[in-house]
């Protein structure tokens, strides 16, 4: 599997953790599905502020990456839904302690509700290499 980063001045650059756009060859996609902040052995949210609930909804997206073949740095597109969009600050920064460069494409998206009341809920696309997994 080869990520390129796909990158112009014609556009705004990137202002934080993510690329303009990934273009990927070879490899398997795996549709992610939202993950908000519940704590697996608990099926409870996680107690905490925004911060808690973004490393909450990291660490349950990696652990979907995992279970499917690939780690966090195998999502080329990232969807963010943050029901206050003043954390997206808050995202950028703790992002950053997750994912290496080269970032995936991403969209942050500010919304009135999620479900249980989280505050954050993320989903994404990841690329794997072919027979990384077999079903």
């Amino acid at each position: 599997m080869q990520k390129n980063i796909i990158s112009t001045d014609q556009a705004p650059q990137a202002i934080g953790t993510y690329s303009q756009a990934v273009h990927v060859t070879g490899g398997s996609t795996v549709y992610l599905s939202g993950q908000i902040p519940l704590v697996p052995e608990t099926m409870e949210m996680v107690e905490g502020d925004i911060s808690a609930q973004i490393h909450q909804v990291f660490k349950n997206l990696s652990a979907v990456c995992k279970a499917s073949g690939g780690s966090l740095n195998d999502i080329v597109k990232l969807n963010i839904y943050l029901t206050e969009l003043n954390n997206f600050a808050i995202v950028n920064e703790i992002m950053s302690q997750y994912f290496d460069q080269p970032y995936p494409a991403r969209a942050a998206v500010g919304i009135n509700e999620l479900p249980k009341y989280a505050r954050v809920e993320m989903d994404g696309v990841m690329v794997i290499k072919e027979g990384s997994y077999s079903f």
